[in-house]
């Protein structure tokens, strides 16, 4: 494992936080606003389950689902938004599945404490929140690289790993990428880059971002991990999606929800497929 990142919590969870308006209202939003989405997760054909996934003394659990096909895929490890593991990122790793590709979900708040071991033993989103606010950057890279260690015994898989994160999972997929050797490329979804430019000569894989036209809080700090990753000499491909809000994938699965968050959805997925396919 390459050198540690020093990213404190705070600043990782700031650039996902909501800010007033309606970015406040999409992640206050609800599964259950979407009834699809629980939907698929009860109907999916696709052999889906629960995996404890060891660190140490740590268990880590990791919801993974396998694409119905008859040849080795890749794996990707989707790194949640700042509200835990909840239905709608497991549901993503049931479409990820459904794509060709084996899913790898964990939940980062595994074993935050004693009487919350997971995401669903949180009352709320908001405790979930601020419960993300509270993990330690090393504990979060080690726990992401427990589960990296496990994605790469899958018998299934063709041995490349790319990750995918949003919000603030987004952010932990670029930092990640500072920190392993052992990934093929890494997507993020409305997240930062490090703070620390010099972290970014320690990539070796593609980056590639997604990000809405409407999220400023977030697109101001694009410029400047596009001047480190081109300083390193490291690729970083990123699309901002005309009119989309923070949080678009989830956002936009909504049929009735913002026009430009729909597309950008859409046209974001069509991407995602289209980077996944050359692996």
């Amino acid at each position: 494992m390459k050198k540690s990142l020093i990213l404190t919590s705070a600043l990782l969870l700031a650039a996902c936080s909501a800010s007033p308006g309606m970015d406040h209202m999409d992640h206050a939003e609800s599964s259950s606003s979407m009834p699809q989405i629980t939907d698929r997760l009860s109907t999916s054909p696709r052999h889906q389950e629960w995996v404890e996934v060891k660190n140490g003394d740590r268990t880590i659990y990791t919801w993974v689902v396998y694409p119905e096909t008859d040849k080795p895929a890749p794996v990707v490890i989707l790194i949640h938004e700042n509200k835990g593991l909840n239905d709608w990122a497991r549901s993503m790793a049931d479409q990820v599945a459904e794509a060709g590709y084996i899913a790898v979900a964990p939940d980062m708040l595994s074993g935050f404490s004693v009487d919350k071991k997971r995401t669903s033993d949180f009352a709320t989103p908001d405790e979930a929140t601020k419960a993300i606010g509270q993990l330690k950057p090393e504990q979060v890279t080690s726990d992401l690289q427990a589960v990296t260690d496990w994605s790469k015994t899958i018998p299934s898989s063709n041995k490349q790993l790319v990750s995918a994160g949003f919000c603030w999972g987004g952010s932990q997929s670029f930092a990640f990428a500072t920190k392993t050797d052992d990934l093929t490329a890494a997507m993020v979804f409305y997240g930062t880059g490090p703070t620390d430019a010099s972290a970014y000569k320690n990539i070796d894989v593609p980056v590639f971002g997604f990000y809405g036209g409407a999220d400023q809080r977030v697109n101001a700090t694009i410029d400047a991990s596009k001047k480190a990753m081109t300083d390193a000499g490291k690729s970083f491909e990123s699309v901002i999606y005309d009119g989309a809000g923070h949080a678009f994938m989830r956002s936009g699965e909504d049929p009735n929800g913002d026009a430009a968050n729909v597309a950008a959805r859409d046209a974001a997925w069509e991407r995602m497929n289209e980077i996944l396919s050359t692996l």
